[in-house]
């Protein structure tokens, strides 16, 4: 059967006469894509093309990034800022003094009133890495409001989690390049063939050299698991079990390697006793629905391999044992000894562009450079380095995004400041979301597109300048940071959001006059002098944007002794061609020494025993709804949704369903109908496919008035992640032209 609409036309990209390429990095995915920008003769930017001399993607682009110049004059776009006292009546426009001035004294109002801590500050993973140093450095050195993270919590808040807590430190330990030396790879709940499509390339390219296991672990028959040698069709939410399932074979049949654990790890007898007493695959199959045979078998692949990693998205992360199930993994890939060396990591393949870089140096989680609030040293130097009192930090780290909204339906948040962040589309169980916005006496809105659906909340609107009409860094998936050259001024009377901070920093001199960083440059080098220190992983200190472009991107850590190495190689990079700059890569591999950042330098190993907790299927609502992404769209469609050479692949809200399950409930492929979960109802397309078993959907999470309606959304105890995909529905046919008419209405070209 054939989905969408009947022959469509292709993708059409004429060419075009380009005056001069500019260099940026793409500011979608996690892969870090060093693109170039084509300006024409009139100044404005017309094309897109991938870098042929960058190691990450050496050409390639995925379709996202291939009509990634439609962004700069997009419709919605946000031209000057907007107030108005009610969020039911109309916007003014207003001039950017009169909005900052309104924003800074309604935030030291509500905190006069009612504490520091109840004005709250959302971030996102999308900024350049010096705008998340400079709002870091308003936030925690001037606002004073504990209560500060970034959307990054509902994608990357596991993986962070799971390496603090199995390594010492947040920091993805491998890299791409390890797709060519491993001798077994392992995918769990990650499609990058949609995901992340130039990552799959980089696997599929290496993978054709030089043939080595792929498996799967997945509820859905996704792309990825189609093109693996074994698929793993996991019941939802039960990761931790298959891996303590596979540890207990090979513990019993002499398969870890017993000298690296000796060496460098801490908690094995634990761990053994836990995966020998309770976890025996003739006990396990029955939990997470892989028979005992199968688990033997993938347990001895992995661990026969001559190196084997682990990679994993948001099936792994996006769950109540999200964290569990990542200090699991870092497990599986210790007791192998498969961690720091050729082939052989825990990779987190990480969601948005700049999630790593909101890691390291935006102040969410603590202060910059991967510093913490709980620690006396880290408070010291960042106070001293700011220039201000140290006892103006709180102790210890507030509320994370997700708690922060029931702290608004309890009364202990009243004010909200969003930036580049949708929760009306992202965050879960949407109807209790709706009525927590509704409750705020005040929600500033930083968003580049002024129809973004959270801002019909909102009280004061800042127009934000796209990523390429300002400039600054990237931090990709495997710690490389990359570069965006301003390419274009600001659109009509929005600012770059470097700017739109230090404005805002200077109405809160009378709290701490800091000494803010004039450009984002001076920002970058700021964080440089900060993140020197014997033993720090992310050392950066080596870098300079020059440097940066002309490697096309350096992994960290990259110290100061590193670059004075390079310093006779630099000065022969630059004078020769593309390929030639490839050379500074920096650091590919963490911990390859053995050495950890924790208090005794050896890797924990975590006592994972599982607990379900998930809501599952039952005689009332009898379907798993999982969610997920596809590769013509980007988290809420705030972009993608008004590209038309994306928009017209994926226009409407659908799910996948077994072609069996709909013939027992009478469902027709391409009709609509209606699912209700415990929280909600959507309207969708069906799309039957045999990609989903029969007592399961999936549906695109993009679309603001679908999925996130339903999801339950409890959260994981450790990294305070939700759980989008595990939650049961029931699917009831609706009227045909009524359901229509409504999906006519919401579409957006």
């Amino acid at each position: 059967m054939i989905f969408g609409r009947k022959n469509r036309k292709p993708i059409s990209i004429p060419a075009k006469p380009v005056k001069e390429w500019k260099y940026a990095t793409c500011n979608y995915c996690s892969t870090g894509c060093s693109i170039e920008l084509g300006v024409s003769e009139e100044g404005k930017v017309i094309t897109s093309r991938g870098h042929a001399g960058a190691d990450v993607n050496r050409g390639k682009l995925c379709i996202k990034g291939i009509l990634e110049h439609d962004l700069f004059n997009s419709p919605g776009r946000g031209t000057v800022p907007l107030m108005r006292d009610k969020s039911h009546l109309p916007f003014a426009a207003t001039s950017w003094d009169a909005a900052l001035d309104k924003t800074a004294e309604k935030i030291k109002q509500i905190q006069t009133k009612y504490g520091r801590d109840s004005f709250a500050i959302v971030s996102t993973g999308q900024l350049l890495t010096e705008e998340f140093y400079a709002l870091g450095k308003l936030v925690r050195g001037q606002i004073g409001t504990n209560n500060y993270d970034g959307n990054t919590t509902l994608c990357m808040a596991s993986a962070v989690s799971g390496y603090k807590r199995s390594f010492g430190s947040d920091g993805p330990p491998g890299c791409y390049e390890d797709f060519e030396h491993t001798g077994c790879l392992m995918a769990f709940g990650s499609n990058l063939p949609e995901q992340h499509p130039i990552i799959y390339w980089r696997l599929k390219e290496a993978r054709e050299k030089r043939h080595f296991p792929l498996i799967v672990v997945d509820p859905r028959v996704t792309m990825l698991a189609q093109f693996a040698d074994i698929h793993l069709p996991i019941t939802p939410g039960t990761d931790t079990v298959l891996i303590n399932a596979m540890m207990h074979v090979i513990f019993k049949e002499g398969l870890a390697d017993d000298e690296y654990i000796a060496k460098h790890t801490q908690g094995i007898d634990d761990l053994r006793e836990l995966v020998k007493s309770k976890y025996d695959p003739k006990q396990a199959q029955h939990i997470c629905g892989i028979d005992e045979d199968r688990i033997r078998h993938v347990a001895r692949v992995y661990a026969k391999a001559s190196s084997a990693m682990s990679i994993w998205t948001m099936g792994i992360n996006q769950s109540t044992h999200g964290s569990d199930g990542v200090s699991n993994i870092n497990n599986l890939n210790l007791i192998t000894g498969n961690i720091g060396i050729l082939g052989g990591t825990s990779l987190s393949i990480t969601g948005q562009c700049n999630a790593m870089g909101t890691r390291e140096w935006s102040s969410c989680s603590g202060l910059p450079g991967y510093r913490y609030l709980e620690k006396e040293q880290d408070r010291k130097h960042i106070s001293n380095f700011w220039g201000i009192d140290e006892s103006f930090f709180p102790p210890k780290r507030g509320l994370a995004q997700t708690d922060i909204f029931p702290a608004i339906e309890s009364g202990q948040i009243k004010g909200l400041w969003l930036v580049a962040t949708n929760p009306m589309t992202s965050m879960p169980n949407q109807p209790r979301i709706r009525k927590a916005m509704e409750m705020l006496d005040f929600l500033v809105v930083q968003d580049i597109y002024e129809d973004v659906e959270t801002n019909k909340y909102s009280h004061v609107f800042l127009p934000a300048a796209v990523w390429a009409e300002k400039e600054g860094c990237h931090t990709n998936t495997e710690r490389r940071v990359n570069l965006t050259r301003n390419v274009l001024p600001a659109y009509k009377d929005s600012k770059p959001d470097f700017w739109i901070f230090k404005e805002m920093s200077k109405r809160f001199e009378d709290r701490n006059k800091l000494n803010f960083p004039e450009t984002a440059e001076a920002a970058f080098n700021e964080m440089r002098e900060l993140s020197k220190g014997a033993g720090r992983t992310l050392d950066i200190s080596g870098m300079t944007w020059d440097k940066i472009e002309a490697a096309r991107g350096i992994q960290w850590p990259y110290t100061e002794a590193d670059a004075a190495a390079d310093e006779t190689l630099l000065g022969t990079v630059i004078a020769t061609d593309n390929k030639t700059r490839m050379e500074f890569k920096g650091s590919q591999r963490l911990y390859a020494d053995g050495v950890f950042q924790t208090p005794s330098g050896r890797a924990n190993l975590i006592c994972v025993d599982f607990v379900n907790n998930n809501e599952c299927p039952d005689d009332d609502y009898p379907f798993w709804l999982n969610s997920g992404r596809v590769v013509e769209h980007f988290h809420t469609r705030t972009r993608t949704g008004k590209i038309g050479n994306l928009n017209k692949f994926s226009p409407t809200p659908y799910m996948e369903m077994n072609p069996d399950a709909a013939a027992e409930l009478g469902i027709e492929h391409q009709s609509y109908v209606r699912l209700l979960s415990r929280r909600g109802d959507a309207v969708v397309m069906v799309q039957l496919t045999h990609r989903v078993g029969r007592d399961m959907l999936f549906i695109p999470f993009h679309f603001h008035d679908c999925v996130n309606r339903l999801t339950l959304g409890l959260l994981d105890p450790y990294s305070r992640q939700p759980a989008f995909k595990q939650n049961a529905v029931r699917v009831e046919k609706v009227d045909q032209n009524e359901a229509g008419r409504l999906n006519l209405e919401r579409r957006t070209f």
